[in-house]
């Protein structure tokens, strides 16, 4: 899966979690833009143009400004003459997108590099983390649970299906609109380093289907040709397809769980789970915060 950063300005009217996971991305997209600075197309992130599109804006976007958002994201209206048929509002913006297979190996390399190490141990609550001193050269101060779901599992957490389409085309930028409908939207994000385009998607909470279905990927292409038919190469008859891909994406109702809790023999855990699909967009802001509890609890006995 490929993904790029999408900025979801909240609104006073907004619930507390959207105002949290929008701080995040604005700390997320400084710190990608500075690993792409230093390092270049070894971290798999791409930065280029991305263009919204929503056929029924809400107040949090036509309320949205240039202050809201970092100042070298480049952001602006589009104007109507700009907006496919069916589109009441638009912008662009410089945004990143980021090829995880590569990103994940070039964030692995940096902790071993940094005296980081490794170990593979089924869990099935976080308390048993606090034993693995026994197999390691350090005892455990700390645990931080991001295990997606909850550990044990959170009641709260429940899976989004989504499905997208990898497909051979190239596009310049990414593209994403929001329907009327707010479980249909559109996009296309290029994977960068020539590996494609994935086309999306669906959000389709409790549904536990891993295999794809060919309706939705012909739903997909089409809605995707509506919105932008340089989708399809010049001279082409249509899009050619290189396989299905369908996720699961673990949110919570009430917004992500980042919050430190003391257990049993004032073991701390820090909890930071239940992002949906928005774990790479908000990913160092949420890293910040995890810290931020973990250093507080070891040395203050404070918990965030």
């Amino acid at each position: 899966m490929t993904k790029d950063n999408r900025f979801i300005p909240p609104h006073p009217s907004s619930p507390p979690h959207l105002h949290r996971e929008h701080a995040w991305s604005l700390t997320t997209y400084t710190h990608m833009h500075s690993l792409y600075s230093s390092h270049g197309a070894l971290t798999g992130l791409t930065f280029l143009d991305g263009i919204e599109y929503l056929d029924n804006p809400g107040p949090e976007y036509l309320n949205l400004s240039a202050s809201m958002l970092p100042a070298d994201c480049e952001y602006q209206v589009l104007s109507k003459e700009e907006l496919p048929e069916g589109v009441k509002w638009g912008c662009r913006y410089r945004t990143w997108c980021v090829n995880p297979m590569v990103y994940l190996q070039f964030l692995l390399r940096r902790f071993v590099h940094r005296g980081g190490k490794l170990l593979k141990r089924e869990l099935r609550h976080p308390l048993e983390a606090f034993s693995l001193q026994t197999v390691s050269d350090a005892s455990v101060g700390a645990v931080v649970n991001a295990s997606g779901y909850g550990l044990p599992a959170d009641p709260a957490v429940y899976p989004i299906r989504g499905q997208t389409v990898l497909v051979a085309s190239s596009v310049p930028y990414t593209i994403t609109r929001q329907h009327s409908d707010p479980m249909k939207w559109t996009f296309c994000i290029p994977r960068g380093l020539e590996s494609g385009t994935i086309i999306g998607g669906t959000k389709e909470p409790h549904d536990w289907e891993s295999n794809p279905r060919p309706e939705t990927r012909a739903e997909l292409l089409s809605r995707m040709k509506e919105t932008y038919a340089k989708i399809v190469p010049e001279g082409k008859d249509g899009v050619t397809v290189l396989r299905d891909i369908v996720g699961r994406r673990w949110a919570r109702e009430g917004g992500p769980r980042v919050e430190g809790e003391v257990l049993q023999e004032g073991r701390f855990v820090m909890h930071a789970y239940g992002l949906g699909g928005r774990g790479y967009e908000v990913s160092w802001g949420v890293a910040e915060e995890v810290v931020r509890g973990v250093k507080g609890f070891l040395e203050r006995g404070v918990k965030l």
